[in-house]
């Protein structure tokens, strides 16, 4: 049998998305016990709107780890972080339009930063797709190796 290149995946293990989503399960969960919401969101977004945000906010957060970390097969891991890193950009996304329905050009600069995390989970849910896709076309073929991009033995 021919020897095959190995398929590369993206890990989420990197500092600066596991540091966005530990900040979104933190800051969340302080939302959601103190009750100490933005004025932002607490004058656009009725109250079960209110739910729906802290609910994509906190369980995005924490299910994305929870596939960064899969113990198991690397497919589902993958699949697990994109429906969490999906949450969070569209809880993200939610916060981003409220900021400017309520601050209007005075709060560009915050809803850019949100707005960019709302981008930024869907770029990553994005990626997963495709990496999960070559995956799958690969294994079809033959067997060949899986690599984590710093897991040079991967989660195969």
């Amino acid at each position: 049998m021919p020897h095959r290149r190995p398929v590369t995946v993206n890990s989420g293990r990197n500092p600066f998305e596991v540091g966005m989503l530990l900040a979104s399960v933190g800051v969340g969960s302080v939302l959601a016990v103190t009750g100490h919401l933005p004025r932002s969101a607490g004058e656009v977004m009725p109250i079960p709107v209110q739910t729906v945000w802290l609910t994509l906010l906190i369980c995005g957060g924490a299910i994305a780890l929870a596939g960064i970390w899969w113990p198991g097969r690397l497919e589902t891991g993958l699949r697990v972080e994109q429906a969490g890193v999906a949450m969070l950009g569209g809880g993200s996304g939610m916060y981003a339009v409220a900021l400017i329905a309520v601050a209007g050009a005075q709060g560009i600069a915050a809803a850019g930063f949100v707005g960019a995390v709302a981008l930024a989970g869907c770029w990553r849910a994005l990626q997963i797709l495709l990496d999960l896709r070559r995956v799958a076309r690969a294994r079809e073929v033959a067997p060949v190796p899986v690599l984590v991009e710093e897991d040079a033995g991967g989660r195969s």
